[in-house]
């Protein structure tokens, strides 16, 4: 664990627009929705921030799950039929990056180092939302090639 860098975050509260992507590799499928989504209320030129998470988790026995993603708006955005607009509070999160190489990557491994690392510090699990940052244009998302993920564990002390 001594070779995973931590930092400790306090995300503040955001206004997110939210799409969920449903099936086998519903990441692809929501990314794809946000693209289409963010390009038809002009956001992709503003600065933004990008996260994602599992939701539902995937189950024993079925090679289906889903994948929700945020990218943050302000006030004048609106939700529709495609994305909901959630008030995300914002909280403390123990943070590490994630350089993957390819499709498959190690996010779980590295999502279980940083559930240890938690587990040997002066800090508890949190009970707000576990998100993963996607580092980058929402352009590159979603695709095979190599990404770069902030990996946010919901902490408190």
């Amino acid at each position: 664990m001594s070779d995973m860098e931590v930092r400790i975050v306090k995300l503040p509260p955001m206004r997110v627009a939210c799409v969920n992507g449903f099936g086998q590799g519903p990441e692809g499928m929501a990314f794809d929705k946000m693209k289409a989504w963010a390009t038809a209320q002009d956001l992709l030129g503003k600065p933004y921030r990008l996260f994602g998470y599992n939701n539902p988790d995937p189950s024993p026995g079925s090679p289906n799950y889903g994948y929700d993603v945020w990218i943050t708006v302000d006030k004048s955005v609106q939700g529709d039929t495609e994305a909901r607009i959630i008030d995300f509070p914002g909280g403390l999160y123990a943070v590490t990056r994630l350089e993957v190489k390819n499709p498959e990557g190690d996010i779980p491994g590295t999502w279980q180092k940083l559930v240890k690392w938690m587990e040997g510090s002066k800090y508890r699990h949190g009970r707000h939302q576990w998100l993963e940052e996607h580092i980058g244009p929402l352009e590159e998302m979603g695709g095979e090639q190599s990404f770069t993920l902030d990996l946010h564990l919901p902490i408190e002390e």
